[in-house]
């Protein structure tokens, strides 16, 4: 059995950005043996290849303050750090990836108890509660912003950027699109991350026309939550829930206008693609704002709060910004320096040395 492949369980639930760094670190470990852990009927159960077993426990995170629902939530906890306790025997994994999220806790309370290596990767500027509180107890904690160490003063911290998705690294980031959009032509791409985000959406079309008449196209990506999705025609607008094909569609994009969730950041970044970055207000801990605040500070986008925006004030700042090619070619500039082509295989050399020494 010396030569056993390595078994390990990733435990990445629920956004984008939690899953896509998780596939992106395991599609370069092809000779681990890697299995999931989700939770039922969140984006994992869509996402995640099929090569990779999903195990799915039941459990949820703390949204309120102590009370009778914090005691079932707690029961849940207890049970579900059993259950993975149970898969990492059972299937003799030798060590844990988490991306964090509620499902980290379980996850690395059952391996720490087992004696099992833990691996912690926090995507954001400012690191989430339970990366804070459970950072100290994990082997190592991979950070996708070097800022972000100065809240982990406990974990043994290693900065190594947010994996990207397979696309945004190999030839099909300058495929051609297949969008009926002309050569030449301004293109604003606008995108809420993977939960879309409707009061961009909003902002974005009532704004919509003055930019066709100064011949831009916007490609909006709505997500599936907004009602008046498909309120807004024009032969300039292409309106769509989701779009796979999004690292050409970046790579072509003359502005984005975009959430600042890490992962969506890091696709922004590759690309070289300057952005407008609209923070979500009711993040956790407003972590968007941390992380709009390195690309603010690196001249690589400008970053507007959404209290304080109205549609004629982001009318004019995009009609600026296509006027200066100049300062959009300086902020994709600077957005590319703050990029991580190799972020995946230094976090699966980082995993790799945790796991197998």
């Amino acid at each position: 059995m010396a030569n056993a492949p390595i078994r390990l369980l990733i435990a990445a639930s629920g956004t984008g950005g939690h899953l896509f760094p998780a596939i992106a670190l395991a599609e370069k470990l092809p000779d681990y043996q890697i299995e999931w852990l989700g939770v039922p009927d969140r984006l994992e159960t869509q996402l995640v290849p099929k090569q990779y077993p999903l195990n799915t426990i039941a459990v949820e995170g703390f949204q309120q303050g102590f009370g009778l629902s914090s005691i079932r939530i707690l029961g849940k906890l207890a049970l579900s750090i059993l259950e993975v306790r149970r898969i990492l025997k059972q299937g003799n994994f030798q060590g844990v990836f988490t991306t964090g999220g509620y499902i980290a806790g379980p996850a690395v309370i059952a391996a720490r108890s087992l004696g099992l290596p833990v691996i912690f990767h926090e995507s954001n500027a400012l690191p989430g509660k339970v990366t804070r509180f459970f950072g100290p107890w994990c082997s190592a904690v991979a950070l996708g912003f070097d800022v972000a160490a100065k809240y982990l003063p406990r974990a043994k911290n290693i900065c190594v950027g947010t994996p990207v998705r397979a696309q945004f690294l190999d030839g099909a980031i300058n495929a051609p699109l297949d969008l009926a959009i002309p050569d030449g032509v301004p293109l604003i791409v606008v995108f809420g991350g993977s939960q879309g985000a409707v009061a961009v959406n909003k902002l974005v079309r009532e704004s919509a026309k003055v930019w066709f008449d100064a011949g831009v196209y916007v490609v909006h990506l709505t997500g599936d939550r907004d009602p008046e999705a498909d309120s807004l025609k024009n032969p300039q607008y292409i309106a769509l829930p989701f779009y796979n094909n999004m690292a050409p569609l970046l790579q072509r994009a003359t502005l984005a206008i975009s959430r600042s969730g890490a992962g969506s950041l890091t696709e922004l970044a590759v690309c070289g693609t300057p952005a407008i970055l609209i923070p979500y207000p009711f993040a956790a801990e407003d972590h968007q704002s941390y992380n709009a605040d390195v690309f603010t500070k690196a001249g690589a986008a400008l970053t507007l709060k959404q209290s304080e925006l109205t549609a004629e004030a982001l009318q004019s700042i995009v009609l600026n910004l296509l006027q200066s090619p100049p300062e959009l070619a300086k902020m994709g500039e600077k957005a590319r320096a703050i990029a991580v082509p190799d972020s995946a295989e230094k976090l699966a050399q980082l995993v790799r040395e945790v796991v197998e020494t």
